[in-house]
């Protein structure tokens, strides 16, 4: 077993590399300048920041005290009722009728 990036992965067999300062011109080299050369391991590449944006909704609770007052008006209504009261008068004349007597008193 060896080490590095193969730690824990069982490699058959192992290779010696040498590398001379003629042959590191011929192998790529990456923007960083280091050489894309197998377990070779580059210093790190340090990336733009970039920013999530998470928009969250907090809900607040404002109680509001409305006072409600209640007015009662009572309205009173009188309504007049006749009842008609019948009376009845009676009157009695009197005339005296006189016919042929002597005596003109009348």
């Amino acid at each position: 077993m060896t080490n590095g990036m193969y730690q824990g992965y069982s490699v058959e067999g192992s290779a010696q590399v040498k590398v001379t300062p003629e042959q590191t011109a011929t192998y790529e080299t990456t923007s960083c300048g280091c050489p894309t050369m197998p377990g070779v391991v580059c210093a790190p590449v340090y990336e733009c920041p970039q920013e999530k944006c998470i928009h969250k909704q907090i809900v607040h609770e404002v109680p509001h005290i409305m006072p409600i007052n209640t007015r009662i008006i009572n309205h009173h209504i009188y309504r007049h009722t006749y009842s008609p009261c019948y009376t009845c008068t009676e009157e009695n004349e009197v005339c005296n009728v006189t016919e042929n007597c002597p005596c003109k008193f009348m």
